[in-house]
């Protein structure tokens, strides 16, 4: 089986709260939640984008609402999150993602360079890039992100499903357009030419579809989406129409295939029962459209609800069988497993452009 490279988890989020105490550690085996690296190791998971996510803080009794609304067939827009606290919540996450990286003893290296990366999976040290999801600990005048950049950050989300002072991100909706509020601000245009001339990979996952066309038109880099579907076969807001996947083709870039199965189910179910063959077909369609070059993995373990079939990590196996019974094999297969997501990373990590 290939060695899988998955473009987005959120393992830090659910271990390692902003705030508050360790649920548990990376390095030890656990049946909670879906990643650890005992079962990346199992499931031939040989490392992928690390999110850096912080939620806004709700009052007591709040969650339980708020997850139901997310259920609901209707679009739910979280509010904008306090600058200071994703700041704050950045800085203490990527510490314990340092903190895992020594204390692994080698087994986990923090990845900040193609060749880095290259040298990982040959030699089965699990590879781990820093990624942003949603630009709120950035401010608007882009001093801080030369800092987060040199400490290690390889990809930068530019939203989550809220507005901050970059961009808006899609609601979660179902069905609904990923057309949904303006473009990028002023300062988020900006934050597209600096990561270019940094060489920080930008991913438009959660991004409205104005946002997107503006990334398109200003980026010189690779248009990259770290985990979503097709939205002709799953109409979610959150999902990438045909035009958008055109233009990803066309900018040599990637989709990552997100496990989420009310992303991927055609009647948008919260459904963990869902069949892997609804991911096959996704995957299918994509390298149709785009052609396999330009197809990849973005799980989104610990971060959604995924197939039961699939379970955890240790089900990416299953995964990879959904893939070839869906038609993909050797060279393209390994490409979607990881060789994508390689090239991609490689490419846009290349500096280019000026501010």
């Amino acid at each position: 089986m290939p060695t899988i490279f998955d473009g987005h988890n959120d393992c830090l989020t659910r271990l390692y709260p902003p705030g508050g105490p360790p649920c548990g550690s990376f390095l030890e085996r656990s049946e909670e939640g879906h990643l650890d690296l005992p079962r990346a190791r199992e499931g031939g998971l040989g490392g992928g984008l690390f999110a850096i996510f912080i939620e806004e803080l709700r009052h007591e009794g709040d969650e339980q609402a708020f997850l139901q609304s997310r259920s609901d067939r209707f679009p739910l827009m979280d509010p904008p999150l306090d600058p200071t606290r994703a700041l704050e919540g950045t800085l203490e996450v990527a510490g314990r993602l340092f903190a895992i990286e020594r204390e692994s003893e080698g087994a986990v290296r923090l990845v900040r360079a193609a060749r880095e990366l290259e040298w990982c999976l040959k030699h089965e040290v699990f590879a781990a890039v820093m990624h942003l999801e949603g630009a709120e600990a950035l401010d608007p005048g882009l001093r801080r992100l030369e800092f987060l950049h040199g400490a290690g950050l390889r990809s930068l989300g530019l939203v989550w499903s809220r507005p901050n002072a970059f961009g808006t991100g899609v609601p979660f909706g179902f069905p609904g357009s990923p057309d949904t509020g303006p473009g990028l601000t002023l300062a988020g245009r900006r934050l597209v030419r600096e990561c270019n001339r940094l060489g920080l990979m930008l991913d438009l996952a959660h991004l409205n579809e104005r946002g997107f066309w503006d990334v398109a038109q200003i980026s010189q880099a690779p248009l990259v989406v770290s985990h979503a579907a097709a939205h002709a076969l799953c109409p979610s807001c959150r999902n990438l129409t045909d035009r958008q996947l055109d233009a990803i083709r066309d900018s040599d870039g990637v989709v990552g295939l997100n496990f989420c199965v009310s992303d991927l189910r055609p009647d948008g179910r919260r459904d963990p029962e869902t069949p892997l063959e609804i991911l096959g077909r996704h995957a299918a369609y994509l390298a149709e459209r785009m052609g396999p070059r330009h197809v990849a993995l973005g799980s989104d373990f610990d971060g959604a609800l995924i197939p039961r079939e699939i379970g955890d990590a240790r089900g990416l196996p299953r995964v990879v069988r959904a893939l070839e019974q869906a038609g993909f094999a050797g060279e393209d297969l390994a490409a979607v497993c990881h060789g994508n997501w390689v090239r991609v990373l490689s490419e846009s990590w290349r500096p280019r452009g000026g501010s």
